[in-house]
């Protein structure tokens, strides 16, 4: 049996991961418990998953709800390390579906093993998750973590149905992070309540919570494709424009630019890849695409805030609030 380890740099601990050092650490050491198998090349791509560390807040904003709703079990950890195989497996994936090369600073596994490798542990986090999930016999649980994998699925495809698609609309580009992002911050945020026994109004609020801390997140992915560096990223910028996606960031510079940028910016879309990505940029700087972007982001933060409003004072709710704020003022 191969004895996984952490690197030193894992996992990536923020101020607001304190309020739940110890369950995180459950967390971690559970998430090494389940990723083992027989097969090797499983093992291995599970280590470089593990090495690759992350921020983890999926998993973490169950352990916050569960334990800002007074929680003392230890099922939590189940259902937080669920979530983070799912999270991971989309991943992968996502990965090989857009020919990713690099990721949180590293080669993804799709670049060091291949494609088909990549697609295959993912459905092996998958199934984990499942078997981990009925472990729990609780229903709901597992009645909204299956359409929440649906949804994300759904997400997915209609995220390709878009690549390259240069009349994309607002409403599609929100349909889609909707499900490809917030749906599982929302269903991570409303089971860890339900584990607690919340009640039906107070689970709602943390699912509520969820989803706007998810497109929060996800509007703030997309305008720092443009603005940051991959130092700072863990991958490529520019990745959204050489995969053709078209996000807020390009759509809101199409809709606002002189018409020329408009079609520099179609063009792009259409074609993908980083030829006019100096160009591209400096269109969605001189329209303001990035402060229009992260100002909605901004907006979603707070609608997660007003969500928890009803939670008790305390060191978890406090974690939630200040992750929600990280959400839209990040730069990495």
């Amino acid at each position: 049996m191969r004895c996984f380890r952490l690197s030193p740099s894992h996992p990536m601990l923020l101020p607001f991961h304190l309020a739940a050092r110890d369950d995180f650490d459950a967390v971690n050491r559970l998430i090494l418990e389940q990723l083992h198998s027989d097969i090797t090349l499983i093992e291995n791509i599970g280590q470089h998953l593990i090495d690759a560390g992350g921020k983890r807040l999926r998993p973490l904003l169950v352990l916050l709800a569960a334990r800002a709703h007074g929680y003392e079990g230890k099922d939590h950890i189940t259902l937080a390390a669920i979530i983070e195989f799912i999270h991971t497996a989309t991943l992968l994936h996502d990965d090989v579906v857009d020919t990713s090369d690099m990721r949180r600073g590293r080669a993804t596994a799709n670049a060091r093993w291949g494609n088909a490798p990549s697609v295959l542990v993912g459905d092996f986090l998958y199934s984990r998750a499942f078997q981990m999930m009925v472990s729990l016999r609780n229903m709901d649980i597992m009645a909204i973590l299956a359409d929440t994998t649906n949804i994300i699925s759904e997400g997915e495809v209609q995220q390709l149905v878009n690549t390259g698609n240069d009349q994309v609309r607002i409403e599609d580009y929100f349909s889609v992070i909707d499900k490809k992002t917030a749906r599982l911050f929302e269903a991570a945020g409303q089971v860890g309540a339900i584990i607690a026994g919340a009640s039906g109004d107070e689970s709602a609020g943390l699912a509520r919570y969820g989803h706007h801390l998810g497109m929060a997140f996800q509007l703030t992915d997309d305008a720092l494709d443009y603005q940051g560096s991959a130092d700072e990223l863990g991958k490529n910028v520019g990745d959204d424009l050489a995969e053709g996606k078209p996000t807020l960031p390009l759509i809101h510079a199409m809709n606002h630019g002189t018409p020329e940028q408009a079609q520099l910016i179609k063009a792009a879309i259409r074609q993908g890849g980083l030829e006019h990505l100096h160009e591209v940029r400096n269109a969605i700087a001189a329209t303001g695409a990035i402060e229009h972007t992260l100002a909605i982001a901004r907006q979603h933060s707070e609608e997660a805030v007003a969500a928890i409003s009803g939670l008790p004072a305390g060191s978890h709710k406090e974690a939630l609030v200040a992750l929600a704020d990280f959400a839209h003022s990040r730069s990495y």
